[in-house]
Order: structure tokens, then C-alpha cells, then sequence
């Protein structure tokens, strides 16, 4: 696969629309549409942004190399998480956008835990993000 194949192929998994990407990353649909179709290449700047936008390493788009974990991944997924994501149909990447979604608005207090989110209460803040950023 090329780099621009990668990109769609995970865009696709991730059920982002290319204009949904462009808005994320600060890029035209159209280069990111001559992207996948190999017509143009990405600078070292977009290709990170791109890559942190899927949730991807830079060296699984450029070459497909896997890392051993990925990045940004949680230590653990919640279990409620977990079921909502499974019922909803979500893929792994869109799990753990939705984690990191949700712990980049809850205030973390030093040594204070914070209580788990329901199945019913990770499903609204999803219904929530569709709402504000649109359809995923």
C-alpha cells in the first residue's frame, strides 16, 4: 500500500469523512484527496498532523510499519467503554479518540480518582461530540 492509501484505509476504518480530516489537520479536501490518490505528497508538518488525526505513527503511513503499541493508547480501556464501544460498532481508533476525548475535559486532581462513566453516560458524551463536530 502507499502512504495515500493508508490514509483512506484508516480514514474509512475510522469512518471520518475526508472533509471531516481536512477540517482536523488544517488541509484542503482536495490536497488530502490528491494525497489518497497519490497526485501529491505531504510535508513532514501535515503528515504528523495526519497521522495524530488517525491515530497512526508516521512510520505506518510512510512505510506500514506497526509499532509495538500505539500511540497515544490508553493503559486500559474501560470496561463500560469497552461495552458501549462494542455495541456501537466502534472501531479501536474511535475508542480511544472518545477515551481521550473524555479525559482531556474531566479535570484531573492530584490524587483524587474519578468515577467510571457508565455505559448510558459514555453513549451521551459520544451522541454530544456528533452533535458539536458532526457525523463520524
Amino acid at each position: 500500500m502507499t502512504v495515500g492509501e493508508r490514509i483512506r484505509a484508516l480514514r474509512l476504518e475510522q469512518r471520518i469523512t475526508i472533509e471531516q480530516l481536512a477540517m482536523r489537520v488544517g488541509l484542503s479536501k482536495g490536497f488530502l484527496s490528491d494525497v489518497e490518490n497519490e497526485q501529491r505528497k505531504l510535508g513532514n508538518d501535515s503528515l504528523l498532523r495526519v497521522a495524530q488525526a488517525l491515530g497512526a505513527s508516521v512510520d505506518y503511513l510512510l512505510r506500514g510499519d506497526e509499532p509495538e503499541t500505539p500511540l497515544s493508547a490508553p493503559d486500559v480501556i474501560p470496561r463500560e467503554l469497552a461495552v458501549f464501544a462494542q455495541e456501537e460498532g466502534l472501531s479501536y481508533g474511535q475508542t480511544v479518540e472518545l477515551l481521550n476525548a473524555h479525559n482531556s475535559v474531566v479535570a484531573r486532581r492530584s490524587g483524587a480518582g474519578r468515577p467510571a462513566l457508565s455505559v448510558t453516560e459514555w453513549r451521551r458524551l459520544f451522541a454530544a461530540i456528533k452533535d458539536v463536530f458532526g457525523e463520524r
